[in-house]
């Protein structure tokens, strides 16, 4: 009987949800925003400038004609290693994530309410946020580390043995399973001196509230920053969309689901560029010009896209204001007694936009190393050579002597 219930359910679940997407007419709840405590609401600006920041200084390392980032997540990860930082390294990490004014249980607190809140706002969109820390088998970390990541970011925590072959795999498989196998790798080696890997993913489905008539979709020229005119497929709709325009660009805002969710497109004016609007764009004007959209009908042309990426995020974070956790100065003993340092910081997204929506993905691998130990010397004891034999504490010397040719003793 209960096998019989739970099929029932499950048939009227599909047969509703078949609905919902064949049928444009349903009406889907608006959004009930998240309400944060006024001292964590400017942690909200924090964590867009540090976005904008994050993209600009990508940007600049980076030779790649498209570039995405989510700075959510790598946020997330760096406030995992933020709770194992001390002195200037935990300053210089709070500088290049613009953590101004709050305490570190509000840090926490205000991560945590992302964490919980986020993925359930909208039942419509698929958001999910997934945090872990693997480290090496034997290491000794302090519990209090592992507590506060395990109580504020809901981390899995694992100790490995790194030196197996398949504990890349390991880590990558769960990357992947996060992700929903949109990015199945981002480790392509453990180092013999890596004793931690901090790692974030995030996964998010989105369909439009006003999806794109697949029929209208139509080839066009898209005009690449190389100055070049390339085939894309081109998507048509009219309709009443948030729009907004300056002297710079045009702003349209096209939202997911219940609508708690939305990407907005930026597009540059005739004879203006994408440097020419990020080189303006502050978290103050990126404000503003969200307050400024309005529901106008408007006719969009937007090609599908899809794009991955894979960065190695040192150095933009070096110049964000972090450069000494990157040094064997660097000061994590929060984490444990051993000298730590990050190695690397490797980030991997994907998006793809059609007619239906977005799918997008991300994960950020903080990867921590003991620091070098200086290098052993070695002494070779072949030519000729003095000695000396003395007492320590007065430094008295018994034998001395200088030894010019050695005889097989």
């Amino acid at each position: 009987m209960k096998t019989i219930k739970k099929l029932f359910f499950l048939l009227a679940f599909i047969v509703f949800a078949t609905s919902c997407d064949n049928n444009p007419n349903i009406i889907i709840k608006g959004a009930n925003p998240i309400v944060l405590k006024v001292e964590l609401q400017k942690r909200i600006n924090q964590d867009n400038a540090f976005a904008l920041d994050l993209l600009k200084q990508t940007m600049t390392t980076s030779n790649e004609a498209n570039v995405t980032v989510s700075p959510l997540s790598v946020s997330i990860a760096l406030g995992m290693a933020w709770n194992g930082a001390n002195g200037t390294t935990k300053s210089e990490m709070e500088t290049a994530l613009k953590m101004t004014g709050l305490s570190a249980s509000q840090i926490n607190e205000y991560y945590k309410v992302m964490l919980t809140e986020l993925p359930v706002i909208d039942p419509t969109t698929k958001l999910s946020i997934a945090n872990s820390i693997w480290y090496k088998k034997d290491f000794s970390v302090k519990p209090d580390f592992l507590t506060i990541n395990k109580e504020n970011f809901n981390a899995y925590i694992k100790e490995l043995d790194f030196s197996q072959a398949w504990a890349k795999d390991t880590i990558n498989n769960w990357c992947s399973a996060k992700t929903n196998g949109l990015i199945p790798t981002i480790l392509d080696e453990i180092p013999a001196n890596a004793i931690m890997y901090l790692v974030n993913a995030v996964y998010f489905k989105g369909i439009w509230s006003q999806k794109f008539d697949k029929k209208l979709t139509k080839e066009a020229t898209f005009t690449n920053e190389a100055g070049k005119g390339v085939k894309v497929n081109m998507m048509h709709q009219q309709d009443t969309l948030g729009y907004a325009s300056d002297e710079l660009a045009q702003y349209v805002d096209l939202t997911y689901g219940n609508k708690a969710f939305s990407m907005t497109i930026i597009v540059p004016e005739n004879g203006k560029t994408v440097n020419d609007i990020l080189k303006n764009l502050t978290v103050e004007k990126w404000n503003e010009k969200i307050a400024n959209l309005q529901q106008r009908e408007i006719i969009l042309n937007l090609p599908r896209f899809k794009s991955e990426n894979k960065f190695l995020l040192n150095d933009p974070l070096i110049n964000m204001g972090m450069p000494t956790a990157f040094t064997g100065d660097a000061n994590f003993s929060k984490i444990s007694d051993a000298n730590l340092m990050i190695s690397r910081v490797l980030h991997k997204t994907y998006i793809a936009v059609d007619e239906d929506g977005t799918e997008a993905a991300a994960v950020t691998v903080i990867e921590i190393k003991e620091t070098s130990m200086p290098i052993m010397p070695e002494v070779s004891v072949d030519r000729p050579f003095v000695f000396a034999i003395r007492e320590k504490s007065t430094g008295v010397i018994l034998f001395i002597g200088k030894m010019g040719n050695i005889e097989k003793y």
